[in-house]
């Protein structure tokens, strides 16, 4: 699969990243998102996705997951904690249900953890009468820690948005887990570890940490699903110059942490000079990277 380089922007202060939530959420949008396009694409493949798949994307973003699943001709609806981001999903998916000129379903998207009403209603609205549940795909692309460093309280929160969402899947449906692969094959990881190493003072949760070859399948396991296969996608992130590049990874929230522990301004230089190895003749950024996938079953 070809990658494809993001389009040039105007820089912007560094301290204006914190500042404002609406910048971090075009960055995300315009810059970030589509670095994790061959991971989508090799699960939807791989789980036939399509007419009558009643899909639910955890932590959906921007909703770029979900307008790739709704283009096959899944159903979708998806959770996520912010509100900017989930108000741009909305006005993309409803855009492309218009430009299709399709009967298609309400788009249903909500804050929060899926163990709410909203997610009941929605569950409720995607099956159709030969359904005994609602959900056949459950999807948690946004790469997880690593669990086995991380904090009890990070590991609960993550079995419990799973297990609230295993009970409104139907029985065989397939859960899908996202994480980094191992660090050695992911060039980004020398930058994430900026992040960590700046956020240590906090001891901070959120920061970055190496993925466990069985993290994915700790996680399952606590929440009570069966692990059904696995795979590995080649993931480049690509960047059309050191700005955007920078733009790009602050946008992930992974150093939000080293913000909060320093000053946004230093992060942003220290991630950019961690970069450099990474830019190319040309000005553009390229770093490979391997992420892995697993798929569950209730």
């Amino acid at each position: 699969m070809t990658s494809t380089l993001v389009r040039r922007h105007r820089p912007h202060p560094s301290s204006s990243h914190s500042a404002d939530p609406g910048i971090r959420t075009r960055d995300w949008t315009e810059i970030q998102e589509r670095m994790l396009v061959p991971l989508y694409e090799a699960v939807y493949e791989r789980l036939d996705v399509g007419a009558g798949t009643r899909l639910l994307g955890l932590g959906c973003g921007s909703g770029l997951a979900l307008l790739m699943a709704a283009a096959r001709g899944a159903a979708v609806c998806g959770t996520d904690t912010d509100p900017d981001r989930l108000d741009l999903a909305r006005e993309r998916l409803t855009a492309a249900g218009g430009a299709r000129g399709e009967d298609t379903p309400p788009v249903r998207l909500g804050l929060g953890d899926p163990d709410s009403a909203w997610v009941r209603e929605a569950a409720e609205a995607a099956a159709d009468a030969r359904a005994t549940a609602g959900f056949t795909v459950v999807t948690a692309f946004e790469p997880l820690p690593a669990l086995g460093a991380a904090p009890g309280a990070a590991m609960d929160a993550a079995v419990s948005a799973l297990t609230a969402a295993t009970a409104l899947t139907e029985r065989g449906g397939a859960v899908v887990l996202a994480g980094w692969g191992p660090p050695e094959r992911c060039a980004t990881s020398a930058v994430l570890r900026v992040g960590a190493r700046l956020a240590d003072p906090m001891c901070a949760p959120a920061r970055w940490r190496p993925c466990g070859r069985d993290d994915l399948e700790r996680l399952a396991e606590r929440a009570g699903l069966r692990p059904d296969g696995s795979g590995r996608v080649a993931c480049p992130f690509g960047y059309a110059d050191l700005d955007s590049a920078v733009r790009g990874l602050l946008s992930t929230g992974l150093f939000d942490a080293a913000e909060r522990a320093t000053d946004p301004t230093q992060v942003a230089k220290e991630v950019a000079e961690a970069l450099h190895p990474h830019q190319r003749a040309d000005g553009t950024v390229w770093m490979p990277n391997v992420f892995r996938y697993l798929i569950a079953r209730v």
